[in-house]
């Protein structure tokens, strides 16, 4: 079984600290799983501000940079997305721009710090349909170096049967491939991973696929060359939301592709004199050399 470290600090979160084992099973598999990320009682807080942020009342009064669902507009049939929920509401906010996943993230892929790319904001409740398997790196061509560690936190007990995310164990190691366009709702969610399989001669049946069950408060940190996506919703009764902070190289910066791909988004923020990403939008997380962005802290301190 695998243990973890955890410190209690303020605000109603543990200091996450990984063991060995951990840190190898992410280079080995992809991904790790770590426990009791987020408490009950700010579990609870999280997710009171979700009907709110998806009928578009956000409490900073901030848009987020993707609005992809809401109340009253879109289909209730597809998986509800925000991204960069931090800005809209600094409960999210306290959950993604954690210090201490950064410093996590950065060691397992051996980085002197990350900053924030983006957040998600995702809630599939019954019956919401399957996302498609992609790999995280093949949407950072916006910037370089071009590369992504993400943390998934689910707010919900999660199974195969309520969509939970799912992993090609080890397909970090695959190499990367062209971005998927189908993301929501796609006819087959694993179609993408099985081409990329077949390109690499690796039969379907030698593909081991880890859906994840793990508890609410729990995280599944992945590589960014991970393939992954999630099943249907198929309960009647079960939400699963989650919060994702997508990390990247604290040294990374608009490259000269700023407008292909998601930089379509994210491009807008590039200044017209160098190509330095503004730590007010990607603000940086944790570094070795302690220079965490210091709003971060005026910022959450104005939710107590």
């Amino acid at each position: 079984m695998i243990q973890w470290r955890l410190f209690w600090q303020q605000n109603s979160f543990f200091v996450l600290e990984l063991t060995k084992l951990q840190k190898n099973q992410f280079q080995d598999d992809g991904f790790v799983i770590v426990r009791n990320v987020v408490d009950p009682e700010k579990i609870s807080q999280i997710v009171s501000r979700y009907p709110l942020l998806f009928k578009g009342s956000f409490e900073t009064g901030v848009s987020p940079d993707e609005f992809n669902w809401k109340f009253g507009r879109d289909d209730p049939s597809l998986t509800r997305q925000i991204c960069n929920g931090w800005k809209s509401d600094r409960i999210i906010a306290s959950v993604v721009l954690r210090e201490d996943v950064g410093r996590i993230c950065a060691g397992l892929m051996g980085w002197e710090g990350v900053r924030l790319g983006q957040d998600n904001v995702i809630w599939k409740p019954p019956g919401a349909q399957s996302l498609v398997f992609h790999q995280d790196d093949s949407y950072c061509g916006w910037f370089e170096p071009s590369f992504m560690v993400t943390c998934w936190v689910t707010l919900d007990n999660t199974s195969e049967n309520t969509g939970t995310i799912e992993y090609a164990k080890g397909s970090h190691k695959w190499g990367l491939f062209n971005p998927v366009e189908e993301f929501h709702a796609p006819e087959n969610y694993k179609k993408y991973l099985f081409n990329a399989a077949k390109k690499i001669n690796l039969e379907k049946n030698k593909i081991e696929i880890i859906p994840i069950k793990i508890s609410a408060g729990d995280a599944v940190i992945h590589h960014g060359r991970m393939w992954h996506g999630s099943g249907a919703n198929h309960t009647s009764s079960t939400d699963r939301r989650a919060i994702v902070t997508h990390c990247i190289p604290v040294n990374a910066k608009f490259s000269k592709n700023s407008n292909l791909g998601m930089g379509k988004v994210y491009g807008k923020y590039k200044n017209s004199y160098n190509n330095e990403m503004e730590e007010s939008v990607f603000p940086i997380l944790w570094s070795r050399n302690s220079l965490r962005s210091e709003f971060i802290k005026q910022y959450l301190d104005s939710t107590r």
